[in-house]
């Protein structure tokens, strides 16, 4: 049977363009869309791509759009009728496998856990990334969806890590570390203290012990374990890579007066490093673990090459069942 998936057509900076041109990409007898948002916008928009149509794609009338700039739980509650709140309906209802948006973040999270809640077990849902190292990607969350946590759940947090590495990254016992100012199980602050004793006496997850920030890039675990509001500095900094390296790099070139040739070489090999740091290289998304279904969360400024990349791992995702996974570990059950 085909896998269905439901795309926000509306989400993101460049939609419905650049969400139109990716599903055409990838849409095939094996993976069918269904695009949601005004019915008018994406049949003209569908026909500057594609003026007969495509016969793997739907475009569904959800004539509100959840904005990014707006208030996420009141455009939520507000606007029944958006392209995020009807496809997230199809999810529920078993009309589509798994959804994809790269609107609202906030927005995304509150209509996911009001159209389809949490997995029984859990309390926060969280959005992880793919981190680049010098031993292929590891996993860090949460960056963003929760500023405020507890210890429990930042040990829900390496739970679902785990779930996700096992079924999506194919890695039998992840290893799973907490990010810390220190490796001793005494450093951090309260919420990381707190946190240690708890990791340390769960059976679920392979902890590892404290990190600290300079062991991400060495692979030091496979799950790294912060609260959103650390997680999202990670994130930002990480992402200034791409834009800050190779200016520095060629400040440098500069400095030192190196030939023309040399400078060629530096720029084939920053260029190579800033691909490892693209997000769009990992499919610019993240699913949002803990709600009872898969959803992916999008960059708001993607491309079509995310959504290209990105609804294959809804699939992947959904066909792994990470969300069964993720309540066996929440329930304390393996």
């Amino acid at each position: 049977m085909a896998a269905r998936i439901a795309v926000d057509a509306m989400g993101g900076d460049n939609a419905p363009g650049v969400v139109i041109e990716g599903a055409l990409r990838v849409a095939s007898g094996d993976l069918q869309l269904l695009l949601f948002g005004p019915l008018r916008v994406l049949q003209e928009e569908m026909a500057r791509h594609a003026p007969k149509g495509h016969p793997y794609i739907a475009l569904i009338n959800a004539p509100q759009v959840i904005g990014m700039g707006d208030s996420p739980v009141a455009a939520v509650r507000a606007k029944p009728y958006s392209s995020m709140r009807i496809g997230l309906a199809y999810l529920r209802d078993g009309k589509a496998d798994a959804f994809v948006s790269a609107g609202n973040t906030g927005a995304l999270a509150a209509a996911s856990l009001f159209v389809l809640g949490r997995l029984l077990g859990v309390s926060r849902p969280s959005i992880p990334t793919y981190y680049p190292s010098i031993n292929g990607v590891c996993l860090v969350l949460d960056v963003g969806s929760n500023m405020d946590s507890k210890p429990e759940h930042l040990l829900q947090f390496g739970q679902m890590g785990t779930a996700y590495a096992r079924r999506v990254l194919d890695i039998e016992q992840p290893r799973v570390g907490l990010l810390s100012v220190g490796e001793e199980p005494a450093k951090g602050n309260e919420l990381v203290r707190a946190a240690n004793k708890l990791f340390s006496a769960a059976t679920s997850i392979n902890f590892v012990g404290n990190i600290e920030g300079g062991d991400i890039l060495h692979h030091a675990a496979d799950v790294v374990v912060c609260d959103g509001f650390v997680g999202n500095v990670i994130l930002k900094l990480t992402e200034s890579v791409m834009t800050a390296l190779p200016v520095m790099v060629g400040q440098e070139v500069a400095a030192q007066g190196l030939p023309p040739s040399v400078a060629d070489s530096f720029k084939c090999i920053v260029g190579g490093l800033k691909q490892r740091f693209n997000p769009e290289t990992y499919g610019g998304c993240a699913p949002l673990l803990g709600v009872n279904g898969t959803v992916i969360v999008l960059h708001g400024s993607s491309g079509a090459r995310a959504f290209e990349k990105a609804i294959p791992l809804a699939v992947r995702i959904a066909s792994a069942d990470v969300s069964a996974a993720i309540r066996v570990l929440a329930l304390g059950t393996a």
